[in-house]
């Protein structure tokens, strides 16, 4: 893995957000979720799919705090716009557990 710069670092917004909605995708060619998740008033509201099946319920995600990567460019996945990457971390069976924040904050939030 190579070293980046701190400007490389400081170039990814990384924020926080509220999930506002979870669906099915059962378009999708591995089971996944469209997620929607409300970033507050600067970013707003932005969708994307999200492969969390394994351990997530809809009801389960539906309120959580999560963070996003929000200034990717959109990505078509299927039918599906992505606007965003909602982070996570690989277990050890190749399922995402969501890297949230251990509190409450306000959403929009940046990373720091």
């Amino acid at each position: 893995m190579g070293l980046i710069a701190w400007d490389d670092f400081e170039k990814v917004e990384l924020k926080s957000g509220t999930i506002v909605a979870v669906e099915d995708f059962p378009k999708a060619k591995k089971p996944a979720y469209r997620i929607t998740a409300d970033f507050g008033d600067d970013i707003g509201i932005k969708k994307t799919s999200a492969r969390v099946t394994e351990l997530y319920t809809k009801d389960e995600l539906l309120g959580k705090q999560i963070i996003g990567v929000v200034n990717f460019p959109v990505k078509q996945i299927g039918p599906f716009m992505s606007e965003f990457l909602l982070t996570g971390f690989y277990d050890e069976n190749g399922h995402v557990v969501l890297a949230v924040p251990e509190r409450n904050i306000r959403n929009g939030a940046s990373l720091g």
